[in-house]
């Protein structure tokens, strides 16, 4: 039968050249379409058989069979057996309807899924409580991705204070969102301080030095490697040459933290050193001269120095106006303590 049907195609000498002795043994010639010398597809015709009967027998498994070409030429469509009572393939069980697992078996999120989606976003957090700066730095993000990232900062800067770890959680998320952006892993690094995840913190806060080049971190980096008990690293951070050039508030910051490195190595004396370096008696009343009082008064206490302490903090309590220090308990629990002449 494939024999005959060969002969007929090449006596008939149409249809865009031979499909049985084509190239690779029984695909259609493609170029050909339409002319009747087959012209056009770069190979002569063939119409015998290849040899082995192989390019025939592909040939005949691709041509569609003599009524099924009558109808085709007539426009319609043979029927093939079984598919019209196979009805519709979305009724069928397990379709992609009903492929949804019950929701006590489904699996539990991993940790990598639940940092990246991280916790519940208030409704009231847009993201334009951000500062202009932080979101002109998201501005290289796709619009949806930005905005998400920016409600997880917002909301992570709402929950510093009061909730610090869920505000690390919302860092993270936002981390997994934009990890190459300096500001995100700058407010991961803050949070993860917060929360009292200091080697998290110190590898976020380097991985935004990095990016960034800024050293407005070297205060909070250098208490990390305190708090982690590396003394040393944080002096060696407290004597970077950029240090001079912070502002007043930046330097006092790591004047605390170099005199508090000092106190661990047990050099009580370079510690108060330290601290009567920074302008103690400076009459501005900002949040830093407080803690820098404060961080004297400490000191003092520390070395023994029980007179001067109780004096000190009483220096500290004057202007703490916001009372973001101890200082007025602490003077009372010393005058209990030092002998009344």
């Amino acid at each position: 039968m494939a024999e005959e049907r060969r002969n007929q195609r090449s006596s008939q000498g149409t249809g865009g050249g031979s499909r049985s002795g084509g190239p690779r043994g029984g695909k259609p010639v493609s170029g050909g379409r339409g002319r009747p010398d087959g012209a056009g597809s770069g190979r002569p015709q063939k119409s015998g058989s290849s040899g082995s009967g192989r390019s025939s027998e592909r040939a005949e498994r691709f041509e569609p069979r003599g009524d099924e070409r009558r109808d085709r030429r007539s426009g319609g469509r043979p029927e093939r057996g079984g598919r019209a009572e196979r009805g519709d393939r979305s009724e069928r069980p397990g379709r992609k309807q009903d492929w949804k697992r019950p929701a006590d078996k489904q699996a539990d999120r991993t940790e990598e899924q639940a940092r990246y989606d991280g916790p519940d976003l208030p409704a009231d957090i847009t993201g334009k409580e951000l500062d202009r700066s932080i979101t002109a730095q998201l501005k290289g993000l796709p619009e949806k991705l930005a905005s998400r990232v920016a409600r997880h900062l917002a909301a992570a800067g709402s929950l510093i204070d009061d909730d610090p770890e869920t505000a690390y959680q919302h860092t993270l998320a936002a981390r997994a969102r934009a990890p190459r952006l300096a500001v995100v892993r700058e407010a991961t690094g803050e949070a993860a301080y917060a929360a009292g995840h200091y080697a998290e913190a110190l590898a976020e806060l380097r991985a935004a030095k990095r990016m960034n080049g800024a050293t407005a971190y070297l205060p909070i980096m250098a208490d990390c490697h305190r708090a982690l008990g590396h003394p040393d690293q944080a002096l060696k951070l407290a004597k970077s040459p950029s240090v001079a050039n912070f502002v007043p508030e930046a330097k006092a910051e790591m004047t605390i933290v170099e005199a508090g490195a000092r106190r661990d190595m047990g050099q009580l004396d370079a510690a108060l050193r330290t601290l009567e370096l920074a302008p103690l008696t400076s009459k501005n009343r900002a949040s830093w001269v407080v803690r820098l009082r404060y961080a004297y008064a400490d000191t003092l206490e520390a070395a023994g120095r029980l007179n001067d302490a109780l004096t000190w903090f009483h220096r500290t309590h004057a202007i703490d106006s916001d009372e973001i220090t101890d200082a007025a308990a602490r003077a009372d629990a010393l005058e209990k303590r030092i002998p009344q002449d």
